[in-house]
């Protein structure tokens, strides 16, 4: 048998990040697929720019970064939302990658997340990556927004919502059964 590879992330470079938190437990969730996490702090590189891109190509960490992603059988990142939109880590991370020859995500199957301390769950972000997803070759096939997450979330639990708590179950159902 095959085992299928998941790439998951929060889509944050903060050190305590919820979304990483909640990415490592949507992930834990899944069955039978090997799930390789990642740090976006091990991918810091210069901001984005087409000058520093022709003096200098793609940096490393871009680099390394696709190769996760084509690694990949899908790919589960929850996003942190700064002012509505990607944090910069993020941003950044995608302007470079997507640089690279073939589209950003490959075709791959998606399961995109968010959270945060408000009531709204990061919906924004999260709206916003779902509708730009395709643009970049990539397939939403679930998306998951968590409101509160202190309220919501327990570090040894889980989500303790149980309505939540389905709805995670089953968007991670629907990206497993895309892999």
């Amino acid at each position: 048998m095959n085992v299928k590879q998941v790439l998951a992330f929060g889509a944050s470079n903060a050190h305590d990040s919820i979304n990483a938190q909640l990415a490592r437990y949507a992930a834990s969730q899944l069955r039978d697929v090997e799930v390789v996490t990642i740090d976006l702090n091990d991918f810091e590189m210069p901001i984005f720019s087409l000058a520093r891109e022709a003096a200098s190509g793609i940096p490393e960490p871009a680099q390394r970064f696709k190769k996760l992603v084509r690694q990949a059988d899908g790919v589960l990142i929850s996003f942190a939302e700064h002012n509505g939109s990607y944090s910069v880590a993020f941003k950044n991370l995608l302007d470079w990658t997507s640089r690279i020859k073939e589209p950003m995500w490959l075709d791959k199957p998606l399961c995109f997340m968010a959270t945060s301390p408000g009531a709204r769950g990061g919906r924004t972000v999260l709206d916003a990556a779902v509708y730009r997803a395709p643009f970049m070759g990539g397939q939403v096939i679930s998306s998951f927004s968590l409101p509160s997450f202190g309220e919501h979330f327990d570090p040894e639990l889980g989500i303790k919502d149980e309505p939540l708590a389905s709805e995670l179950s089953a968007a991670l159902r629907a990206f497993g059964e895309r892999l």
